[in-house]
């Protein structure tokens, strides 16, 4: 655990998930993606070794459970706890400022889709 810089809700909030790659993962997990492979899948191209690194991360912080649902070799299944649910509202806010002020920007269909299921 990295000492905090302050006690700022705000800063310690972007210590947890403030890259772009976390809040990436997370609007994956929250459209239903569940395997590493789907995760590595997404569209920005998440390089593997940052896409393994945010997953510990995301684990260590609480934000997700990861279940072996394969032996040999290991493989998991990863889901959002309560605590990493709670992002899809920042994740939300983010897609609204975006589609606002970000032109060409839109909300892919399984994103919707995804919302709807909560």
């Amino acid at each position: 655990v990295m000492p905090r810089r302050s006690a700022c809700p705000v800063s310690c909030a972007l210590e947890l998930a403030g890259d772009k790659w976390t809040l990436l993962v997370v609007r994956d997990l929250l459209r239903g993606r569940k395997t590493y492979g789907a995760l590595a899948a997404s569209p920005e191209k998440i390089p593997s070794n940052i896409l393994a690194d945010r997953l510990q991360r995301l684990e260590a912080a609480g934000l997700i459970a990861a279940v072996p649902y394969q032996e040999r070799p290991v493989r998991y299944a990863y889901t959002l706890t309560a605590k990493g649910r709670d992002l899809g509202a920042v994740i939300a806010a983010l897609a609204r400022w975006g589609l606002q002020h970000v032109r060409g920007t839109r909300v892919f269909p399984e994103f919707r889709a995804g919302a709807r299921r909560r």
